[in-house]
C-alpha cells in the first residue's frame, strides 16, 4: 500500500492507497458529476476527485481504501482519483490519524526525461489552497 507523500503524477492506474476523508467541496453538475474532496493519510494530504455516483457515496469521516488510482493533472488541479480502472471503497470511518501538510496537489510537478517521470518542482503551499486547514 503506497503513502500519500510517495504518490507522483503517472498516465497509469497503479495507485492502491487507503485515506480518511476530511472535507468534500460543492457538486459540480454537468455532462459528468464531479465532487473535489480533501483527504489525507498520516504522511500527506492531497484533493481527491469524485465522479458520477461516488459523490454522494462518501461522507467526511470515511476511510476509503483506493484501488488502482491516478495521480494526474485535471481540471486546471492535480488531483488523485480512481479513474475508468480504479475502485473507491468506504472501508471504515473516523479511526485515522492524518496530517494537511504537505499536500501533494499543491506541488508543482515538472517532468525529467533523464528519469522520464515527474518530479517535485516546488511547494505553491504547504496546505489546500482550497480546503482551509481544520483547527
Amino acid at each position: 500500500m503506497l503513502s500519500l507523500k510517495d504518490i507522483v503524477p503517472a498516465a497509469k492506474n497503479d495507485i492502491n492507497t487507503r485515506f480518511i476523508l476530511l472535507n468534500k467541496h460543492k457538486t459540480l453538475e454537468g455532462q459528468n458529476k464531479t465532487c473535489l474532496a480533501l483527504v489525507a493519510d498520516e504522511t500527506a494530504a492531497v484533493h481527491f476527485q469524485f465522479w458520477g455516483n461516488e459523490c454522494d457515496a462518501f461522507e467526511p469521516g470515511d476511510i476509503i481504501h483506493l484501488t488502482d488510482g491516478i495521480f494526474s493533472y485535471n481540471r486546471k488541479k492535480w488531483a488523485l482519483r480512481a479513474g475508468k480502472r480504479g475502485k473507491v471503497e468506504k472501508v471504515g470511518e473516523f479511526t485515522m490519524a492524518y496530517v494537511e501538510t504537505p499536500n501533494m496537489s499543491e506541488i508543482e510537478w515538472v517532468h525529467d526525461p533523464s528519469q522520464s517521470k515527474f518530479v517535485q518542482k516546488t511547494v505553491i503551499s504547504p496546505y489546500s489552497r482550497i480546503f482551509p486547514p481544520i483547527p
